[in-house]
């Protein structure tokens, strides 16, 4: 039986990760379940286990008496039974009486066993709990079970998981059996076990999906300072890198941009805009404006707030289509940014009149710039890059105006607006 039982938990170890320890304390209380069943009481019950070859034994102490009293069964024995026990036993001594669990009743046994298959749920739920914790803010491989309505069913190895449709990205296909990449945003333990919520939409999926194929990324060569992300359709990202001799944006783009195109093949064909992150935030926002080209960028560090004037023909390329590339840009830089084209500077006094006579790149844009970009106005009091990241930014944010209406296009935060009027 020892034997058996042995190869039992070692296999139940193995593909359960329950440790035997376990088991084996789950067993003893089974067992002594089991004898306040059978015997009404489990006070005076032991059970002596060896935990190395599983062989164990359940006595009863019971007090030697001459004459045991009535309803005193359970806890005390003659003299004469002890002495066919133990021949050194006399009045008084605690005699060990084995219990044989064969004698046990069917109600005790069934209860002793629902115990242990009780106890191996509970360490199942938390081994599965335990390991998926550690993959929180981390990136799965799940593969789709069946499709429930709006709901997903996920199977990722040992347990299942539901993608809910606020996660799902619109206009992406689903099919059962597909395997697709995953963000856990968070793991909970719960009486059914653990309910692991994911998400194909959040931010971190991008930022994690690089760390997998970016080495650089990984060991912290490149930082992945901010992400702005509309999923399904567009994604900009900022990278710095710490070592002046590796260039950020080319490492996670890749040779012949192989590393970018596994991380938009992994998000079903989502375009990514890998730019520079900069300490100065007028480059910066220059930057997250890409492909766009600029002209001048005035930003305001203490109210968050830029203007940014942009070539006649650069306007519908600087906002993108539906507003999306200046809102994203917005996003990824934590600014307020207001666009306008030399035409529309021109006429609000921005641009002097004999501006489009001028080369602006030569000429104007350089004395423009160092006017209005001292090194010294950007100091990190005036910066807080934590700042420049606005999780919750998303399409009420910006107000869109007709080019005949307003003098250039706003893409901001109202709410932001809002308190500062209070203020």
């Amino acid at each position: 039986m020892s034997t058996e039982l042995l190869d039992a938990l070692t296999i139940l170890e193995k593909d359960k990760n329950i440790s035997k320890d376990t088991m084996l304390d789950a067993i003893e209380s089974s067992l002594i379940s089991a004898c306040k069943n059978h015997f009404g009481t489990s006070d005076n019950i032991k059970v002596d286990m060896n935990r190395e070859t599983c062989e164990y034994s359940v006595y009863a102490e019971k007090t030697v008496v001459k004459e045991v009293s009535e309803g005193n069964g359970n806890i005390e024995i003659t003299l004469e039974d002890a002495k066919k026990i133990n021949s050194k036993l006399g009045l008084g001594d605690i005699a060990q009486v084995p219990i044989e669990s064969k004698g046990f009743g069917r109600i005790a046994t069934q209860n002793a066993k629902n115990l242990i298959l009780q106890k191996i749920r509970e360490e199942e739920r938390r081994a599965v709990f335990e390991q998926y914790f550690e993959k929180e803010k981390d990136i799965v491989t799940g593969v789709i079970q069946r499709i429930e309505g709006k709901k997903i069913d996920i199977n990722l190895g040992r347990a299942d998981a539901i993608l809910s449709e606020k996660e799902q990205v619109k206009g992406e296909v689903y099919r059962p059996g597909e395997r697709v990449k995953l963000y856990v945003v968070e793991v909970k333990s719960t009486t059914k076990g653990p309910k692991i919520i994911l998400s194909r939409t959040h931010p971190e999926l991008v930022r994690k999906l690089f760390e997998k194929e970016v080495t650089e990324v990984k060991d912290g060569t490149v930082e992945i300072r901010s992400i702005a992300r509309e999923a399904g359709s567009r994604t900009k990202m900022a990278v710095w890198s710490n070592d002046e001799n590796v260039d950020p944006v080319g490492a996670c783009v890749g040779v012949s941009g192989e590393r970018v195109n596994n991380v938009v093949r992994d998000l079903k064909g989502e375009k990514v805009d890998v730019i520079d992150w900069n300490e100065n935030p007028a480059l910066l926002i220059e930057n997250a404006l890409k492909p766009a080209k600029v002209i001048s960028v005035m930003a305001d560090p203490d109210e968050k707030m830029a203007s940014v004037i942009v070539p006649d023909y650069q306007l519908s390329l600087a906002i993108g289509k539906e507003g999306q590339n200046a809102r994203l840009a917005a996003r990824l830089t934590g600014y307020k940014i207001d666009i306008k084209n030399e035409t529309q500077a021109i006429e609000s006094g921005e641009l002097p009149e004999d501006y489009m006579a001028a080369t602006y790149e030569d000429e104007y844009y350089d004395e423009h710039y160092d006017e209005h970009y001292d090194d010294e106005y950007y100091e990190d009091e005036y910066y807080d890059e934590d700042e420049y990241y606005d999780d919750e930014y998303d399409d009420e944010h910006y107000d869109e105006s007709s080019e005949e209406e307003h003098d250039g296009i706003e893409y901001f935060d109202d709410e932001l607006e809002g308190q500062e009027d209070e203020n």
